[in-house]
């Protein structure tokens, strides 16, 4: 399968048009970055006859003045959202609100000022922040602390981790220890490290803007972001049942929540 990506800037709007030929099949897909596409298909009497016919459409958009773009991300980077505003929204949450519900709910007021792009930006880049804490030193930490080891008690904790702002997230990566005074204030709190509910701020605030539910912000992500990532398959160098190797891997984390994690 062959991906050619093309956006044409034109003031405020941008344009996108995509083809993609498959054997002897041909899709094209267009239209206004942030709304509905439209789409056409063709199917030739052979493969060589189908790409021939992609080179020129190529060619006649280029020759109108569209450029290439090397990925899905950069045509919905035509936006004011980017990784800076990411982080400084996640940090002006955590500076007004202190409850994990209210800063779900402030989140999505924000984002509910910002374009219909701005949030498949945002989500995008939450998706690839959150990608960075699959690790198997962070599903230790995260087990040590809570005493659970399932994957939805794991996104949980990574989705609090983000929370926590940029500095402290990339840290953690680094060294899940570092974590310890985040999860003693937690704990004086009566919080759990646990913030799922950080995950569907974008989806939400599309349904507050549109009315349109979380499948139509998903169908939406999916027209301008191929997203095909897979969590990758973890080698665990410790064991849930066997806390002597959690305990080498992280002996401050074990000695304070080893044996009284968050319940």
């Amino acid at each position: 399968m062959n991906e050619t990506l093309l956006i044409f800037k034109n003031g405020p709007f941008n344009k996108y048009w995509r083809i993609i030929t498959s054997g002897n099949t041909l899709e094209v897909t267009y239209g206004k970055v942030g709304s509905v596409r439209s789409v056409k298909r063709k199917r030739f009497s052979n493969s060589d006859i189908c790409r021939r016919e992609s080179e020129k459409q190529i060619k006649s958009k280029l020759e109108k003045g569209y450029v290439v773009v090397q990925s899905s991300f950069q045509l919905t980077m035509a936006s004011t959202m980017n990784e800076e505003l990411f982080w400084e929204l996640l940090e002006l949450c955590k500076q007004n609100e202190n409850s994990f519900d209210e800063q779900q709910q402030w989140l999505v007021e924000q984002l509910t000022k910002k374009t219909i792009k701005d949030l498949v930006v945002f989500d995008f880049i939450f998706s690839q922040q959150f990608r960075k804490s699959f690790t198997s030193d962070l599903w230790a930490a995260s087990f040590i602390a809570t005493g659970v080891s399932t994957d939805e008690c794991f996104d949980g904790f990574r989705a609090w981790m983000i929370t926590l702002g940029k500095e402290a997230y990339e840290a953690a990566i680094k060294d899940p220890e570092t974590l310890l005074p985040y999860l003693e204030e937690l704990r004086e709190q009566g919080e759990q490290p646990q913030q799922e509910e950080i995950l569907d701020v974008a989806s939400l605030a599309y349904e507050e803007k549109t009315g349109l539910d979380e499948d139509a912000f998903y169908n939406l992500y999916n027209q301008y972001v191929h997203d095909l990532y897979l969590d990758p398959v973890l080698q665990f160098d410790w064991n849930e049942f066997d806390h002597e190797s959690l305990k080498r891997k992280f002996p401050k984390l074990w000695d304070v929540y080893g044996e009284k994690p968050f319940k």
